[in-house]
């Protein structure tokens, strides 16, 4: 007549904040047997402890200085703000462990307010000269140990191919003029 079984009672019930199964029964009598039992056996598995958990929280910035740790030359502050673009962070990491006067010129200078995609490295072919720009025009240059500030200029090289597209490559003009040695004679 209402649409239901009048022999089918669904209990579901929460004692002293416990709560318990919902049980399936055809008496109030069982429903409350169940109940009780489900609530000593909750009681039961509250009163053992928790297993405990080990819990380690790993700084990502820690993180990536242990395996980076050229970039403590930047000061943890800065990694930690730019630790979105981790993989650039990682490219400039790369590069400042292949020349490692680079770790201390950045070091002495303040690079809080650098941007990750400002820094850029010039290399030689043959690797005799680096140049690196923190702030352009100038650039921080290096040929046979010594090192030095310089204005860097920019000179149109060539064409290369970058995907599918053509790019056009620059390359430091005359970035390094040392003065000649003169022989004693």
């Amino acid at each position: 007549m209402w649409g239901f079984n009048q022999y089918d009672i669904f209990c579901g019930v929460v004692m002293d904040g416990v709560r318990l199964d919902q049980p399936r029964c055809r008496a109030v009598e069982e429903c409350v047997e169940e109940m009780l039992r489900d609530y000593r056996r909750e009681l039961e598995r509250l009163r053992e402890p928790p297993e405990p958990v080990l819990v380690i929280k790993i700084d990502s910035v820690e993180e990536l200085l242990k395996e980076w740790p050229e970039l403590q030359a930047f000061g943890d502050d800065w990694v930690r703000k730019w630790l979105d673009i981790r993989e650039r962070l990682i490219e400039i990491a790369k590069v400042m462990r292949r020349f490692p006067w680079m770790v201390d010129v950045i070091r002495h200078r303040p690079a809080s307010i650098l941007h990750p995609y400002m820094a850029e490295v010039y290399v030689a072919v043959d690797g005799s000269e680096t140049c690196l720009s923190l702030n352009p025009p100038n650039a921080i240059c290096a040929q046979n140990g010594a090192v030095r500030e310089v204005k860097l200029e920019l000179a149109f090289s060539r064409y290369e191919v970058y995907g599918e597209k053509m790019r056009e490559v620059y390359r430091p003009r005359g970035y390094w003029h040392l003065p000649r040695r003169r022989e004693n004679t």
